[in-house]
């Protein structure tokens, strides 16, 4: 039986520096947006407290300045058009990306999910 196998990252970038928050390689693309689902909400509920409940696959917390952020992020991870959108985007092939950006301070957060590589034996 032969699987495809399927990445997301969380990404950060102030407009000259870029960093990697976490990175997952999973089996199928329904896991892809769990992860991501759950590290945007992590993300957004940790705005102004601590991050609470951290798996060892979750991303290294990011202190947002503003609310619009975290409220995007939320939105996207609970909005049930965003997330079938997000779905049949992967499921045709191309890859997710989602950014937010914190006005106050230009710090830009993605989401990206994609195809990593061609089905593989297990």
């Amino acid at each position: 039986m032969r699987r495809a196998r399927y990445a997301a990252e969380v990404t950060v970038s102030d407009g000259r520096r870029f960093a990697s928050l976490g990175i997952v390689t999973v089996r199928n693309r329904r896991l892809v947006l769990l992860w991501l689902r759950r590290q945007a909400l992590r993300l957004a509920n940790a705005h102004g407290g601590a991050v609470r409940d951290a798996l060892p696959g979750d991303v290294r917390p990011v202190r947002f300045h503003g609310s619009d952020a975290p409220e995007r992020l939320r939105l996207w991870a609970t909005d049930a058009y965003r997330q079938d959108d997000a779905i049949r985007t992967l499921e045709a092939g191309f890859p997710l990306h989602f950014t937010v950006t914190d006005p106050a301070v230009g710090l830009s957060l993605t989401l990206a999910g994609w195809h990593a590589s061609p089905a593989t034996p297990l």
